[in-house]
């Protein structure tokens, strides 16, 4: 007796599969800065907090002057003080927990990319980068911790006419 598979009709439980194998090394690699808020908790519940999801390590660049007063792919406005991360997959506003040589930081995506041919999963604003006290290309730890809702003020530093609910980040 002969087999036959169906194609189209494995590939939805496929997708599946490389959806939750896949994230180790592509999507679950950027830590977040909720902007001037104190970053989630994974062990407490928050009405816009994700369950901690898996920790996987990247390649991550960092992107700051010649970008500085453009607008994000997400609608923030780029300044040397915001705080945030770009990555190619993941919604505006999900939080990632990124971690450098002993610092750690939360940080929002706000931005596709990174774009350099390097191999890079993530792309941390300057602000990101000074608070992790990374100066090069690094590789980084990252764990998703949550989500917030995207707004233009999101990853903005405390204070700043931009921060209305959710700006700056809290480095650790």
């Amino acid at each position: 007796m002969r087999i036959r598979f169906n194609k189209p009709a494995l590939l939805p439980p496929l997708v599946v599969i490389a959806w939750v194998v896949l994230p180790m090394g592509a999507l679950a690699e950027a830590s977040i800065s909720s902007g001037g808020s104190t970053a989630p908790s994974a062990s407490r519940s928050h009405p816009g907090q994700a369950k901690a999801r898996i920790t996987a390590t990247g390649i991550a660049t960092w992107f700051g002057p010649g970008f500085y007063g453009q607008t994000t792919a997400c609608g923030q406005t780029l300044t040397p003080e915001v705080v945030g991360v770009a990555n190619r997959t993941l919604p505006c506003g999900t939080l990632v927990r990124v971690g450098y040589e002993g610092h750690s930081l939360t940080v929002p995506v706000l931005d596709r990319g990174p774009y350099s041919h390097i191999g890079a999963n993530w792309d941390l604003t300057a602000g990101a980068a000074a608070a992790l006290d990374m100066a090069d290309v690094a590789r980084i730890s990252t764990r998703i911790v949550g989500r917030l809702p995207n707004t233009p003020a999101l990853g903005a530093a405390p204070g700043s006419p931009a921060t209305a609910p959710a700006g700056g980040s809290i480095a650790g």
